[in-house]
């Protein structure tokens, strides 16, 4: 597709041509519907709780689980008993959203597909992606009920509890296969999905990884946790050589490293042989970042490997680092849709990383102040 040549080109600078061109690019124009993302929705529930519900539930204080049977009346009660907010959730939904809140105009330029219930929790998603002008194309069903994740607030503490419910029950041939929505991947230019929806629709995804590669537009992929790249491997490894930008954390890097047996704990060597694995689309490398919390993010990229410093933050100032990782791509792939430069793209992830670490939730002002 000749529209994506200017941008394989723009992806392939080598270090001399940025520094002769140090000139910031002016943004590409940007048009809806232009970066598509397909994930796990969940109606993030969060409210400040008292110790006895957290005793009740068998919560502790600072934890990430999955809601088992013993939780299923917590949600309910959550609503009930206490004063809670509603946000639109889910590692890839907030990248989406984080990616328009960071582009602003025009609305829209995101698209997001997933599955939510025929119920209340639906209702309150699809108006929460509206007031983030993400257009969310959700498939409802009846069998389960949306999503969620109580964020169960202590103090400084926050007790997590997600119920993938409905976010289990995306149906390829049900949504994603509609004339409609198949328009709606057809516009995009930028594509992205977390690793997490590995366990839901590993159809779906080769459906749309390999559109991308077959008209050369960019697809992301996210190792997203240690367990995806552990148990969900052969999954992981179909959708890898249809990946032109693959994003993890030091840890899920890790992990990676060790189930391919690359033989090696070193972060950087992991990225570059990480960047080297087979590739279906060859008119763009592969690149490769990994996020380290505080320390530097790597980025591999043709034939060099590059560590950027993050920006640095008063450990008293961070309120809740759970959406650092989503919000850090949610800012990379703004970058991406508006054809910037990929140091650029990098800047951007760190400047929303740092902005969401401040608030609670995967949440932000009204407008980014990033230049």
């Amino acid at each position: 597709m000749a529209s994506g040549e200017p941008k394989a080109k723009k992806l392939k600078l080598t270090e001399k041509e940025k520094t002769e061109s140090p000139a910031k690019e002016t943004p590409a124009a940007l048009s809806p519907n232009l970066l598509f993302g397909m994930g796990n929705p969940l109606l993030d529930i969060s409210a400040v709780v008292d110790k006895d519900f957290l005793d009740k539930y068998g919560l502790k204080p600072n934890d990430q689980i999955l809601a088992e049977d013993k939780h299923k009346a917590l949600f309910e009660e959550l609503v009930k008993k206490f004063k809670v907010e509603y946000h639109a959730g889910g590692a890839t939904q907030n990248s989406i959203k984080i990616a328009q809140w960071m582009i602003q105009e025009p609305h829209k330029v995101g698209t997001f597909f997933g599955c939510i219930g025929n119920d209340k929790f639906g209702e309150i998603l699809k108006q929460k992606a509206e007031e983030a002008h993400v257009d969310a194309h959700y498939y409802e069903q009846d069998k389960e009920p949306t999503g969620t994740c109580a964020a169960c607030i202590t103090g400084d503490n926050r007790s997590l509890v997600a119920n993938l419910a409905a976010a289990n029950c995306y149906k390829k041939d049900k949504h994603l296969d509609l004339e409609e929505n198949w328009k709606l991947v057809e516009k995009a230019k930028v594509y992205y999905i977390a690793g997490f929806f590995l366990t839901v629709s590993l159809e779906s995804i080769l459906k749309v990884a390999k559109h991308a590669s077959e008209n050369n537009k960019l697809f992301g992929l996210n190792l997203s946790a240690p367990f995806i790249c552990q148990f969900f491997k052969d999954n992981l490894m179909q959708v890898m050589p249809y990946v032109d930008v693959l994003f993890g954390n030091e840890t899920e890097a890790a992990t990676f490293g060790k189930e391919q047996g690359f033989e090696t704990k070193d972060i950087k060597e992991i990225a570059k042989k990480a960047q080297a694995l087979p590739k279906v689309n060859k008119k763009r490398q592969r690149i490769v970042v990994f996020t380290q919390g505080k320390d530097g993010t790597i980025m591999a990229q043709s034939d060099k490997i590059e560590t950027f410093p993050v920006i640095e933050i008063d450990p008293k100032d961070i309120v809740d680092t759970n959406g650092a990782g989503d919000a850090f791509v949610g800012g990379f792939l703004s970058g991406l849709a508006q054809e910037q430069q990929l140091d650029q793209c990098v800047k951007a992830g760190h400047y929303a990383a740092n902005v969401i670490i401040r608030r609670a939730g995967c949440t932000f002002p009204e407008k980014p102040d990033f230049k």
